[in-house]
């Protein structure tokens, strides 16, 4: 495959961390990523160029390009964390290597040089192999959420308690979570901001799906913390629902952050719980989780693809939006409930 020497690229505007928050939606593009042409990247000895097929978009971006992530932008760069293509070069590792010509899921988040462009740059440890029966659009989501989902329900099964709490329930992660309990017969308990979500996800597997809108949530979610016992909270919201949450859960609970899609404050709503009921409050990362646990992150992977090739997970799309389109069409679509927004070069 020929390489070219340009590339069209989303790039991001700001620079380092932004010093206001401005919530989760991405209400326009203009002031965080902007199209340009810039150079096509050489990669260094550990990292492979790949030719994007299509790229996700996920919360983390949205979060990344407002400067509202755990990592600094490099103004400038492509914005984008995850996406699909196939390997055109390499460094000189002989794993990188081994890579090219290969169609592959990967994540950009170690290189800066993301997914929202002709061409990306990623660690070839961030990248995974595809077996043909598993399609773009699966592929191009395979490891922010699905890598995600089996490495935070792994921490529900290690707890050993059979009922656990989501936020975002009706997000693509946490389906992908409800469909992991199913199988176990773990009891799932998310919450949601609408009612048109609580029927499907009560068919994927949800034990109780609360909409945290209704006027009665705090006292319906006091009797169902009475009953199931959950000692894990899986949470992407944070804010006062979260803090309400955890303060309606039994002792020993385990708060794990992962995302923070309201950027309101978070509360300690009793900090004496903390001492006295050994609630503890915590963070994930899967980029920390993929070092620390390497044993784990292969058979993870392989787990993924079977899952998506067989037809028990499926990622919902709500849009592909070409490249050159994306910065009219993108804040509209991601808008839109229940599914993926796409970038396709």
């Amino acid at each position: 495959m020929t390489i070219a020497s340009e590339m069209k690229a989303l790039l991001l505007v700001g620079d380092g961390y932004a010093r206001q928050p401005s919530g989760s939606a991405l209400e326009a593009m203009e002031p965080y990523v902007r199209p340009g042409v810039i150079g096509v990247p050489v990669p260094e000895a550990t990292q492979v160029l790949i030719k994007v097929s299509l790229a996700s978009i996920n919360p983390s971006d949205v979060m990344f390009v407002k400067g509202l992530y755990g990592q600094p932008r490099v103004q400038g760069q492509p914005a984008g964390f995850e996406g699909v293509g196939t390997v055109v070069a390499a460094g000189d590792d002989a794993y990188a290597q081994s890579l090219v010509g290969k169609r592959i899921a990967f994540a950009t988040g170690l290189t800066n040089w993301g997914a929202w462009a002709d061409y990306a740059l990623a660690e070839a440890l961030a990248c995974i192999p595809l077996i043909d029966a598993v399609r773009d659009e699966d592929a191009a989501a395979m490891i922010v959420n699905p890598l995600t989902a089996i490495a935070m329900y792994g921490i529900v099964k290690d707890e050993g308690h059979k009922a656990f709490v989501m936020t975002a329930g009706a997000s693509q992660l946490c389906k992908l979570i409800i469909g992991l309990a199913k199988e176990d017969g773990y009891h799932p308990i998310v919450t949601v901001r609408r009612d048109d979500q609580i029927p499907l996800l009560k068919e994927l597997g949800a034990a109780h799906v609360l909409n945290e809108k209704a006027p009665d949530f705090v006292q319906t979610l006091r009797e169902v913390m009475k009953v199931e016992q959950p000692r894990i909270f899986l949470d992407a919201v944070t804010g006062p629902l979260a803090s309400l949450v955890f303060d309606a859960m039994p002792k020993r609970s385990r708060w794990i952050i992962y995302g923070r899609l309201d950027p309101s404050d978070t509360m300690i709503r009793e900090p004496g719980q903390l001492i006295f009921q050994q609630k503890h409050v915590e963070g994930f990362w899967l980029t920390d989780w993929m070092r620390r646990n390497k044993d784990r992150r292969g058979p993870a992977a392989l787990e993924a693809q079977r899952r998506f090739a067989d037809g028990r997970w499926s990622t919902d799309v709500t849009a592909v939006v070409p490249l050159a389109e994306a910065m009219a069409r993108l804040p509209e679509e991601l808008a839109k409930p229940n599914g993926k927004v796409f970038i396709r070069p």
